[in-house]
C-alpha cells in the first residue's frame, strides 16, 4: 500500500515539473501559474519525505 502511495506521489511531481516546463517555455510564462505549479511540487516532495 505504501509503496503505490509513493508512486502516485511520484507521478503527480513528475506531472508537474512537466506542467512548470511547458509554462517556462511558452513566449510568455505566467510567473502567478508557475509559483503554484511549484508549490504544488514541493508539498509532494514534503510529503514524500514523510513517508
Amino acid at each position: 500500500m505504501k509503496s503505490s502511495h509513493v508512486s502516485a506521489l511520484q507521478l503527480k511531481h513528475a506531472g508537474i515539473e512537466r506542467q512548470i516546463a511547458e509554462e517556462m517555455s511558452r513566449p510568455v510564462p505566467d510567473p502567478s501559474t508557475i509559483q503554484a505549479l511549484k508549490k504544488r511540487k514541493l508539498r509532494i516532495k514534503e510529503e514524500l519525505a514523510h513517508i
